[in-house]
């Protein structure tokens, strides 16, 4: 094996002379929102995604991303609760339910516009 002045070391393959480059494994699974944030990148910035899983910094934003989003979620979503408080419960499941729905679609929508799609 020999070296360049990189510090990136070669196998010889055959004839070849082949790099020996390793990605960071990810520690843990990414959620929702850093999943989608890949794959908006994927698609619709090709050279910065490639550029950050390049440098190795594409995990850590994806994480800092989801972590992000999720805690942006719960304010959202608290604050909205407090503007339009829900039904009863225990009186009017299907309201409930309906209500909290509308309002979980409505933080996501700001979350994908603001973080994820941006």
């Amino acid at each position: 094996m020999n070296t360049n002045s990189r510090n990136v070391t070669y196998s010889t393959v055959g004839d070849y002379q082949l790099p020996n480059l390793t990605l960071n494994q990810p520690r843990k699974s990414l959620g929702k929102y850093g999943r989608l944030r890949r794959t908006y990148l994927m698609n619709h910035r090709p050279v910065l995604y490639n550029t950050m899983l390049l440098n190795g910094s594409l995990y850590p934003h994806l994480m800092e991303v989801e972590q992000t989003a999720e805690s942006r979620m719960q304010q959202t979503m608290a604050q909205l609760l407090k503007q339009t408080p829900a039904p009863d419960k225990e009186q009017n499941q299907m309201a409930w339910v309906q209500h909290m729905n509308s309002l979980k679609a409505q933080a996501e929508e700001l979350v994908l516009t603001e973080l994820i799609y941006s």
